[in-house]
């Protein structure tokens, strides 16, 4: 028997997450079942467990948990992401603090400091997550590093290039200056800033005259190489042909024109700098403009900022601000409000900046993704509104830049023989790719270290939209067993943040592949925000520690609080007191068990009525919540599937059955009602046990002692039988009835211990069916139909049926005549109070229409009370 009077969770969890290892449960083979499979969100190596990771896993493990329960084969593969970009940048940082700067150390001396990261703090986050109860296949843990994973990321850009997917081009690129390399459009965000308008004189050549140019980025004045005006504004017809002299640095630049400038936008002169702007690099091109790159890769200025080189890009903005101020180049400034790109990793300001990048091409590989998401529906969104945000996705598509300027990840597997920008070939493998600089340049005396690797890496991107496959070594060996069978996967849960970056991509790679969906379904979870709508962060310092509320509230008690704050793709509000919540869920089942151990059983003892009826009734009520959950888990409403368990352990089989069939203080159980409680009690565990699976599996082992083959988390799912409608419409009535009865009984101050008679005017034609439970509950000696009204009784209706309760022994009449009189007191002088606000015009007039309507409502309900008092007190007397 449970002895503590509460759960107390930790002196269990550790204790079956262990037994549950020990016996291999979570381990997963390919056989004859069918199979379930889901890959988890590869968190970050070096991650550490918040928020976010809690929801997504607990809903994982909510899925993969049910999963086993009904028969399936159920896998769920776990792993880590290398996230080249934070990585790196810890990396980096942790060389600082010891004076070392990652430009002085070769590649390979960089990777081993990274490795060392890595090895000291990667897994962490697993291990958490085996705290949280999350029933993964740790024997199948995947790293995006790991050899065998790397292998498949290398072959997959061979195979694109050699496809002509993949290119090399110079191009307008975004470059992250804190983490010093290029990002694609989609790590890019943009944020409305309050910036400013600096209005810039520049000479003519050779003239008086002034031309002036307005701009947002005045340090950008030294990589000028053109002044643009639009041919058709007349302002500037005088302009044509002519030179102009970009201030301070006195570089002489032609003045172009081109329909493109905006005539009302600034001063309709623009300045270009085709290096360091999208837009002024197509205007360069096209008029041939010479290309300057003022700033090194940190952002700073080099040489061609002359004075201030050296200088960060907002020092040198505030110092060329006040030069061109006491030059008298600086006209005014004016407030502007525009959209700045930044980083979504590093949030430092983007510079676009022109350099040799790999790109992958995406204007056919998505077709299929469009069609299998947004046509034919063979992967589905839950919820469906993000349809839309994948369209805009989808078919605003750009080519992806796939190489990062880092050494964290899958080196670019292109191989340079000469100084030529087509001079290199791509090959997976250093040999091969001697083989083939052989062949292209038909020199057979070339060797290896005739050959340079490009030093780049690969978007960490690029390696995770391949995980469904590679995972299961889908690349190396298509033909494989597991791969064959455990793919496509079942579910993907993730949040709708990364559902560009990540998941629309994996239905590109796992169509170009494998012709066939990555997965069925993805439930896009909300965010994680506080009580007060914010995103939960360390900055805001509104994340909860995930372990310490572990600790406090048990991992059962907070995967419950955070299911009931999370309705499915709506942000979460968190709460803590849901936990609280959850862990008082969790005492309650435990005492309920408790209550069931401190029965003694008497085989002798017949079944009483009410015990039997309220079995049957309950064994419908079951599988009428089987029928519902299932319906929320088909829909991924996990919270409704959790809220739908809850209520009917709660109410259904604590408040209601427990109480109907528990002997009378002392009194023994008959043993039929007992065993048939402990298999619903059973069933119960069984459907709660993906939401909450320590208290559980604990309680199924208290129940009896159980072999590791009948151990809960791979018995089964209830079994599905007819619902009888009828029998839960009569309890229904029935427990109206009761809570009728207990009203009185609380409101008359009738102990429940004092027996009482009822009286029943049968309008609605009820059955007597559960006149036995009625009776238990109510502590009633005798129902009896009447004809007509009982005079001097209390009384409460049930739709059309009128109860009767004799007050003679039931209440002490003079008490409660004095009690009513009292009451009738303060409501009339309570009315009279409401009803002079209102005769009050100015009040009527003046005050908003809500609070006039609210005085009108306390009138009225104030007029029904009287009418009710009024009546007790003349049945009284």
């Amino acid at each position: 028997m449970a002895k503590e009077a509460k759960y107390i969770a930790k002196n269990v969890e550790d204790k079956w997450y262990s037994y549950w290892m020990q016996h291999n449960y979570f381990h997963s083979e390919v056989d004859d079942r069918e199979p379930y499979t889901i890959v988890i969100p590869p968190p970050n190596v070096t991650g550490v467990l918040h928020m976010g990771h809690m929801l997504n896993n607990t809903i994982q493990d909510v899925l993969i948990r049910r999963a086993r329960l009904k028969g399936f084969n159920a896998c769920w593969v776990p792993g880590t992401d290398h996230a080249s970009i934070a990585t790196e940048a810890k990396v980096v940082a942790r060389l600082k603090e010891q004076g070392i700067d990652k430009a002085d150390l070769t590649r390979e001396e960089f990777l081993k400091h990274a490795w060392d990261w890595t090895e000291e703090y990667g897994g962490v986050i697993l291990d958490q997550l085996k705290k949280l109860g999350a029933s993964c296949d740790w024997e199948r843990t995947k790293f995006t590093l790991d050899p065998n994973m790397s292998q498949q990321v290398i072959k997959s850009f061979v195979d694109l290039y050699n496809k002509g997917l993949i290119y090399r081009g110079y191009r307008m690129v975004n470059w992250d200056p804190e983490a010093k390399t290029t990002l694609s459009d989609e790590e890019v965000n943009h944020v409305e800033q309050q910036g400013n308008l600096y209005f810039i004189e520049y000479k003519i050549e050779g003239s008086s005259e002034k031309l002036t140019i307005a701009t947002t980025r005045p340090e950008t004045i030294f990589g000028d190489t053109a002044i643009c005006i639009n041919p058709n504004d007349e302002r500037f017809t005088h302009l044509k042909g002519k030179k102009a002299i970009v201030p301070i640095c006195n570089r002489v630049i032609p003045i172009i024109e081109d329909e493109y400038v905006d005539v009302e936008f600034g001063t309709g002169c623009l300045k270009v700098t085709p290096a360091h702007d999208e837009n002024d690099k197509v205007l360069g091109d096209k008029h041939k403009l010479e290309v300057i790159d003022i700033f090194n890769d940190d952002a700073s200025l080099n040489s061609f900022g002359l004075h201030y080189e050296g200088k960060d890009r907002f020092v040198v903005r505030k110092e060329v601000t006040k030069e061109l101020e006491e030059l008298g180049m600086l006209l005014k400034i004016e407030q502007h409000l525009n959209k700045v790109g930044t980083s979504e990793r590093t949030k430092a300001v983007i510079e676009p900046r022109l350099s040799d990048q790999w790109f992958l091409k995406m204007e056919d590989l998505v077709k299929p993704a469009i069609k299998a998401v947004l046509e034919d529906g063979d992967v589905a969104l839950h919820p469906k509104k993000f349809e839309n945000t994948y369209r805009h996705w989808m078919t605003n598509i750009r080519d992806w830049n796939i190489s990062r300027q880092l050494w964290w990840g899958q080196q670019i597997p292109a191989y340079f023989y000469g100084d030529g920008k087509e001079d290199f070939v791509v090959a997976e493998t250093l040999e091969q790719a001697v083989l083939l600089a052989k062949e292209k340049t038909g020199k057979s005396d070339l060797k290896a270290e005739d050959l340079n690797q490009d030093p780049d890496a690969l978007d960490t991107w690029f390696s995770s939209w391949l995980w469904p496959m590679s995972v299961f070594d889908g690349l190396n060996n298509p033909d494989n067993e597991e791969f064959n069978y455990y793919y496509p996967t079942n579910d993907l849960v993730t949040g709708p943040d990364i559902l560009f970056f990540w998941v629309a991509r994996m239905v590109i790679a796992g169509y170009e592949y494998t012709d066939q969906r990555p997965f069925k379904n993805v439930y896009l979870t909300g965010l994680v925000r506080d009580k007060q709508r914010r995103k939960m962060s360390k900055s805001l310092g509104n994340s909860p520690d995930a372990l310490k509320l572990i600790d406090d509230y048990s991992a059962d008690g907070v995967r419950v609080g955070l299911l009931l704050s999370a309705p499915a793709g709506n942000d979460l509000m968190f709460d803590e007191a849901l936990c609280q919540q959850g862990k008082g869920f969790s005492n309650k089942v435990w005492n309920a068990f408790r209550l069931t151990q401190s029965w003694e059983q008497d085989a002798s003892i017949p079944q009483p009525e009410a015990s039997a009826l309220a079995i049957e009734w309950y064994r419908s009520k079951l599988q009428q919540t089987l029928v519902e959950i299932e319906d929320h888990y088909s829909k991924y409403r996990i919270s409704d599937a959790l809220m739908g368990t809850y209520k009917l352990i709660w109410d259904d089989f604590c408040g209601w059955l427990l109480e109907i069939v528990k002997p009378a203080y002392q009194a023994p159980i008959d043993t039929k009602t007992y065993n048939e409680i402990i298999a619903l009690f059973e069933d119960n565990l069984r459907i709660l046990h993906p939401f909450m699976p320590f208290l559980t599996e604990e309680l199924w082992h208290l129940i009896a002692d159980r072999t590791p083959e009948e151990a809960l988390i791979v018995n089964n799912w209830p079994v599905t039988e007819p619902i009888n409608e009828t029998l839960l419409s009569n309890f229904d009535f029935a427990a109206a009835i009761v809570s009728g009865v207990r009203t009185i009984r609380k409101d008359k101050n009738i102990a429940f211990k004092d027996t009482i008679e009822m009286m029943v005017l049968n309008q609605e034609n009820a059955g007597s069916e559960f006149d036995s439970v009625i009776k238990k509950l109510g502590n009633i000696s005798v129902i009896n139909t009447v004809e007509s009204a009982v005079e001097g009784a209390l009384t409460f209706r049930v739709k059309s049926n009128e109860y009767f309760i004799p007050m003679e022994g039931a209440i002490n009449v003079e008490e409660e005549i004095a009690k009513l009189e009292e009451e009738l007191k303060y409501t009339k002088g309570f009315l009279r109070s409401v009803q002079g606000k209102l005769k009050n015009e100015k009040f009527v007039n003046g005050a908003p229409a809500q609070v006039v309507a609210n005085e009108k409502k306390k009138e009225a309900d104030a007029l029904a009370k009287l009418e009710t008092i009024e009546a007790s007190l003349k049945s009284l007397k």
